[in-house]
């Protein structure tokens, strides 16, 4: 089943073409996409096209914070009637659940999880879809817009302690820094964005619980025809396995906790449609382990730790049986060089 997202996603698109120098007709022929289609900000569009349109535009206009360049131009009010729920909400913690809440709405393919660290808590967005190409450009524009949303809601009170990013940094992050005002990290180990605790519990100033369920029952009541995409558990599981492996949380027992059912609830749900729980961990593995192999920065060992494996020699295995080869002799082939400890 092809992923799926509101065309709003590329709103503000041909703003930074225009302001980079880019013609962006070439590249929306390439994936089948027009400036009339993506006029209609509900229009539903593939995922792959997005993420191909957003990486082929950083390298044709030699501008590697296009993605980040699109989330500065946000407004809250680019997320449509949700919004308006959001906006009322009595905490950024409950923003954060109602986006989750309502996120095949908005993008199936992103993931946001809440991870709680003592007194700090790291926001966590994730693009899970399997992709031929990087989600480099994609993934900024996600975790610009999640920032733009916390900084509409909090304003002056909102106090970033970090923003992380798995890929490498671009070689000038002036753009970044202009934007989060915070300690970046780059070659992470996860993309998102590292805050106080506390502030994720202050009180929005502008909530109306009796707005947030006028607006609740309007998201709810939206008619059919606007919600081309319905929950699914398949999509919902991958998520909880993906933000959940590089954390050592992503058994069958926690993302059925995470998701606020049992076990043999889960596994019922999953045989419903054809799906087993190995299968989208498996399938998950291979879509992430293409991302911190193309990465120099992470070595052998880190990979396997980034995707469960408590001992490489069972990396090894799992790898080779994918790919045809071992780790570092797929390295060799694609002419990655070998990280310092590796040497």
């Amino acid at each position: 089943m092809t992923a799926l997202v509101r065309a709003a996603s590329l709103i503000n698109y041909f703003v930074v073409a225009t302001h980079v120098g880019l013609n962006p007709q070439p590249l929306l022929a390439k994936y089948n996409l027009s400036r009339k289609l993506l006029a209609d900000p509900e229009q539903r569009i593939p995922v792959s096209a997005v993420v191909g349109l957003l990486e082929d535009s950083a390298q044709e206009s030699g501008c590697d914070t296009f993605g980040l360049r699109m989330a500065e131009l946000r407004k809250l009010a680019d997320m449509g009637a949700i919004s308006l729920l959001l906006t009322h909400q009595p905490t950024l913690r409950d923003v954060v659940k109602t986006i989750t809440q309502y996120q095949h709405l908005l993008n199936e393919t992103l993931a946001i999880d809440i991870e709680n660290a003592g007194k700090q808590v790291v926001l966590r967005a994730e693009i899970v879809a399997e992709l031929e190409t990087s989600a480099h450009q994609a993934t900024d524009l996600a975790i610009g817009v999640l920032f733009r949303v916390c900084w509409a809601l909090l304003g002056a009170k909102w106090h970033p302690l970090a923003v992380n990013f798995t890929h490498a940094g671009p070689s000038d992050t002036s753009v970044h820094q202009r934007i989060f005002r915070c300690a970046l990290a780059f070659n992470a180990d996860f993309n998102g964005i590292v805050c106080p605790a506390v502030e994720l519990d202050l009180p929005n100033p502008d909530a109306d619980p009796a707005m947030a369920r006028y607006a609740a029952r309007l998201v709810d009541l939206l008619p059919d025809g606007a919600l081309t995409i319905a929950p699914s558990i398949e999509r919902d599981v991958r998520k909880s396995i993906y933000v959940g492996l590089p954390m050592g949380r992503a058994t069958i027992d926690q993302v059925a906790q995470a998701m606020g059912m049992n076990v043999r609830t889960l596994q019922r749900r999953l045989d419903e449609c054809g799906r087993t729980f190995s299968d989208l961990v498996n399938e998950v593995r291979r879509d992430l382990v293409l991302r911190y192999m193309e990465n120099p920065n992470y070595s052998v060992s880190r990979v396997a730790e980034l995707l469960g494996y408590a001992v490489l020699s069972s990396f090894t295995r799992w790898f080779s049986a994918q790919f045809g080869a071992a780790p570092q002799a797929w390295r060799v082939k694609q002419g990655i060089r070998p990280t310092r400890e590796e040497k």
